[in-house]
């Protein structure tokens, strides 16, 4: 058992691999995304276990449309 778990899933998400998350059980999950779309589908499925704490949007492309986004989930 994990107390953190850091994500940082391809443009396609992580939503294929949330089934072995859920048996790693972690307290905190830090994830990072580059997509919001892929994002809140995967919010979705992890919400059912783990609250949201803290969303940040960071932008490392100025002058471009893409962020980065840092998500703090917390074990309910």
């Amino acid at each position: 058992q994990f107390d953190l778990v850091i994500l940082d899933p391809p443009r396609q998400g992580f939503h294929k691999g949330v089934v072995p998350l859920k048996n790693l059980n972690p307290k905190t999950i830090i994830y990072v995304s580059c997509d919001p779309t892929t994002l809140a589908r995967d919010l979705a499925v992890l919400c059912t276990k783990y609250d949201l704490q803290r969303l940040t949007m960071v932008d490392l492309f100025p002058q471009t449309y893409h962020l980065e986004t840092v998500v703090r989930l917390q074990r309910k």
